[in-house]
């Protein structure tokens, strides 16, 4: 079954469990993403959907197509509007759980790559060891 961790929402009615590691951990800065977070990018902690296991709370949907023109299904918690997860049309059988919904706040998976760096902020400084890409791989608009 290999690792365990937990996270949930802001108000803690929505509660997941992964298991094992995940397949990809990505930073993202494509407008999605900025906007999903409040922030200069987001992080996405993708793993197989059958490792994702949901323990309580109910998720809200919403579809909409990404700045790879590409459907993005993300779920959220319907009291506090948390986004905690997403399914890709690019990547089936795999779900996003953002980064920062893991507990204890302070854990975060290493990140591998970096898409959507035309659009980060001057400002931020990408790490020695992680691939950037400025869109999406294997999409025009990489």
């Amino acid at each position: 079954m290999g690792e365990i961790h937990e996270g949930g929402c802001v108000c803690g009615r929505v509660r997941y469990r992964t298991s094992g590691e995940p397949k990809r951990v990505s930073l993202c800065s494509c407008e999605w993403c900025t906007k999903r977070t409040g922030s200069a990018l987001g992080v996405s902690v993708y793993f197989a959907e059958d490792d994702v296991e949901f323990l309580s709370g109910n998720l809200k949907s919403h579809r909409l197509n990404s700045d790879a023109g590409r459907w993005i299904d993300s779920q959220f918690c319907e009291d506090c509007g948390t986004v905690l997860t997403w399914t890709l049309e690019f990547l089936p059988g795999h779900r996003g759980i953002a980064g920062g919904t893991f507990d204890p706040p302070t854990f975060w998976f290493e990140p591998e790559r970096y898409v959507f760096t035309r659009s980060k902020p001057a400002w931020l400084n990408v790490p020695d060891g992680i691939t950037c890409f400025a869109g999406m791989p294997g999409s025009a608009s990489e």
